[in-house]
C-alpha cells in the first residue's frame, strides 16, 4: 500500500501522543460517537491534526479488511532509521539497556506482538535484520497496539556484526533456543542485555547462535516442544524485568 496507516483506538492514541507531527490526518467513522472516539478527537485537535469524518465504508476501504474500530490515522512518510542512527543509538546506550533482537521473524502479527511486549517491558529498542524479516506494515502496527510508535525499531544489514558490536559495547547477548542446557531463569539479566529470539519454525540461525554469549531455554511442563516467538519474547523480557526490580 502506498500510504502508511495506523488502525484502532490504542494505536492511534499512542501515535498522537508520541509523534503527532508524523500524522497527516485522522479519519473517524461518521456513524460512531462515543467516549473513546471523543478521546481520539480531542487528542487530534490538541495536536492540530486534521480530522475527517467519513462513512464506515470509506474506513473499510482504507483499512483493507483490518479491524479499525472506527479510527484510522495516516502517517507522513519520513526517513527510516539507518546505519548511522543505530551507531548513534549504540554510542548513547543507557547503563543497563534491555534490547530485543529478532532473527528472521517473518509474520507481521508476531513482529507487532513482540514490539508490544518490548514496549510493555520498557525495552530500549528492537533490532531485526534488514532482510528475512517482516516489514513494519499496517498489520504489524495494528498488532503492536501503539508500540510501533514508541519503541525504536532498527533494521541492520548484518545481524552477526551487530551482535559483535553490542558485545564490544558491553551488552550481554542471550539467545533463546529450545535445546539449550541452561535455563532462562538461571541467567543473570540484571546487567546490559540483548535477548535474541529466532524466527517461526527455524529458530536462531547458526551464525546468530555462535555470536550469543549464552544460550538459554524456557522450561516447559507440557508436551509441546516450542512456543510462539511473541510469547517467548514476552516471557524472556518480563523475566528480565522481574530480576531487575528484585535487584534494586
Amino acid at each position: 500500500m502506498a500510504e502508511e496507516q495506523v488502525y484502532g483506538l490504542h494505536a492511534v492514541l499512542a501515535a498522537l501522543a508520541k509523534n503527532p507531527a508524523g500524522i497527516e490526518g485522522v479519519w473517524l467513522s461518521a456513524g460512531r460517537a462515543d467516549a473513546r472516539i471523543a478521546e481520539v478527537e480531542r487528542a487530534a485537535r490538541a495536536a492540530s491534526v486534521p480530522i475527517h469524518r467519513v462513512a464506515r465504508e470509506e474506513l473499510e476501504a482504507m483499512a483493507e479488511g483490518l479491524r479499525h474500530q472506527g479510527v484510522v490515522a495516516r502517517l507522513r512518510r519520513g526517513p527510516r532509521p539507518g546505519p548511522q542512527d543505530f551507531e548513534d543509538f549504540l554510542a548513547a546506550l543507557p547503563p543497563k539497556p534491555l534490547l530485543l533482537i529478532l532473527d528472521g521473524v517473518q509474520d507481521p502479527h508476531n513482529l507487532g506482538a513482540c514490539l508490544r511486549s518490548a514496549e510493555a517491558a520498557g525495552a530500549h529498542a528492537v533490532i531485526v535484520p534488514k532482510d528475512n524479516s517482516a516489514p513494519l506494515s499496517d498489520v504489524a502496527r495494528k498488532s503492536a497496539s501503539g508500540a510501533a510508535e514508541t519503541v525504536p525499531l532498527f533494521r541492520v544489514t548484518n545481524l552477526a556484526r551487530t551482535l559483535d558490536a553490542l558485545k564490544e559495547a558491553g551488552v550481554w547477548t542471550i539467545g533463546a533456543t529450545h535445546d539449550a542446557g541452561a535455563t532462562l531463569y538461571a541467567a543473570d539479566l540484571t546487567g546490559p542485555a540483548a535477548l535474541v529470539l529466532g524466527g517461526e519454525g527455524k529458530g536462531l540461525r547458526r551464525l546468530t547462535r555462535e555470536r550469543c554469549d549464552l544460550l538459554v531455554s524456557i522450561p516447559m511442563a507440557g508436551t509441546v516442544g516450542s512456543l510462539n516467538v511473541s510469547v517467548a519474547a514476552g516471557i524472556c523480557l518480563f523475566e528480565a524485568v522481574r530480576q531487575r526490580r528484585k535487584a534494586r
